[in-house]
Parts: structure tokens; sequence; C-alpha cells
């Protein structure tokens, strides 16, 4: 059986090369991102969780608040990952990069739902 080569569209290897320098950039300040958001979001519950245990007679109420703003700190740091999840599927070279990449993406994306799903309901709680 012969083999027949097919011409491939030509690509100029330098710009391909850049093209994915400039993801990997990108993934990585994104990522970069995220870690910032969710640091921040920790300290800042950390810092609100000393405060309310100075004061001896804090309501439930105020540790709920405290919840629900470190978990939009979360929520946001995990669209921050999927989004560093996404330009890097676009240069992942192997099926089994790319489907690691998808179950991390499916994974996030169920935490994120579920988050938010809680703080909606925390919401609603809270104004009724």
């Amino acid at each position: 059986m012969s083999h027949v080569a097919l011409p491939l569209p030509y690509v100029d290897l330098d710009v391909e090369e850049a093209f994915h320098t400039v993801a990997r950039a990108a993934s990585l300040l994104i990522e970069a991102v995220a870690v910032l958001v969710v640091a921040f979001g920790s300290i800042e519950a950390f810092v609100r969780l000393l405060g309310l245990a100075s004061r001896p007679h804090a309501a439930h109420g105020a540790r709920k608040e405290i919840w629900r703003r470190f978990a939009t700190w979360l929520l946001l740091g995990l669209e921050f990952e999927l989004a560093a999840d996404i330009i890097s599927s676009v240069i992942s070279p192997t099926w089994m990069d790319i489907g690691q990449l998808g179950a991390i993406a499916v994974i996030r994306t169920f935490l994120n739902y579920f988050l938010e799903r809680d703080i909606e309901n925390a919401e609603r709680a809270r104004a009724a």
C-alpha cells in the first residue's frame, strides 16, 4: 500500500513559536492573578475573623457575611484559573494533556457552580 503525502498549509514556525510563547505567558499571568485574588480573599477573611473573634458577642450573621465575601473571592479565583486552563489547552500538544485540562475545567466548573449556588442561597436567606 502506498502512502500519499498531502500538502499541509505552510505555517511559519517562528510565528507558531511566538504564539505559543505569548499563550504560555498569558496563561501564567492569569494564573498569577488567580493566586493573588485567592490570597487577598484569604487574608481579608482571616483579618475579618480575627476582628470578629475580638468581639465577645459577635452575631452568627457576621460570620456568614465573612464566608460570603470569602466565597466570592474564591469564585473569582476559580474563574481566572478556568481562563488560564482554556488558554493552556490551545497550546497543549497531546490528547492526554487536553484530557487532563478538560477534567480540571469540569471540576472547577462544578466547584464554581455549587459555590455560586451557595452564595445565592445565603443571599436569599439573608434578604428574607
